[in-house]
């Protein structure tokens, strides 16, 4: 008996939002669209297509909390979060790059073991202040970053977050992951329990923290010999006819 053909068309939706989000339309109605253009290149009527997204706007819509803080965190920044952020930062003694994010990094990895992944991340918590106040320090400790450096402090701001939720949620015994993993093994005649899985996270966790640490420190590192070659290149420059 053949085998009945699989039909391929409607992943001509990924393609409009692609499209959509290069075109810099507005995000809601690409995603709307591209469920229109999936739903009839599936043959599905308007009417199928509607209930299809109704049952997922009411099922997911948890989801609106945290679309909710979005806006929230715009009118913020509008109103100049950033700048006090980099201000109040720029007065404590004694802080640097490496230590905020070394803190930041075991907060997001201790409270993803919790099974609290939702404290923190980019849009609410890397962009409006992590990252500003990672900038701040670096300032205040080695002077003005330069435009590369500016953009590799954020993009480890941004790392860091990733690297605590990512190795942090692998300890919490009742994330899917790690029951993943139990069914795995499950299935190959290894009895695991989550608890077991879970407590086996925690040298990876340990580790990932350590490693990430020094890659912290390295770039802190690498900001302070440049900005040492400035100060000793100014003299020199000032002394020259």
């Amino acid at each position: 008996m053949a085998e009945p053909l699989i039909n391929y068309w409607p992943l001509i939706g990924v393609a409009a939002v692609v499209l959509g989000f290069a075109l810099r339309l507005n995000p809601a109605l690409v995603v709307v669209a591209a469920g229109f253009i999936t739903g009839f290149a599936a043959k599905l009527s308007p009417p199928e297509v509607l209930d299809i997204l109704g049952k997922a706007f009411t099922e997911k819509r948890f989801l609106l909390l945290f679309l909710a803080t979005l806006p929230v965190i715009g009118l913020l920044e509008r109103h100049g979060l950033k700048e006090h952020t980099q201000a109040w930062i720029a007065r404590l003694r004694g802080a640097t790059m490496t230590r905020l994010l070394m803190i930041y990094l075991f907060l997001r990895q201790a409270l993803s073991a919790l099974g609290l992944t939702s404290v923190g991340g980019h849009p609410q918590t890397v962009r409006p202040l992590v990252a500003p106040m990672s900038e701040a320090t670096a300032e205040a400790k080695h002077g003005a970053l330069t435009d590369d450096e500016r953009e590799r402090v954020r993009a480890m701001a941004a790392g860091t977050d990733n690297i605590g939720l990512f190795f942090g949620e692998d300890i919490f015994f009742a994330f899917g992951a790690v029951l993943l993993i139990q069914s795995f093994f499950a299935e190959n005649g290894i009895e695991l329990a989550p608890m077991t899985i879970a407590l086996w996270g925690i040298p990876t966790a340990i580790c990932a923290f350590v490693i990430h640490s020094w890659r912290i420190h390295r770039l802190e590192r690498t900001i302070a010999q440049r900005a040492a070659r400035d100060a000793a290149a100014q003299p020199s420059a000032q002394g020259s006819p």
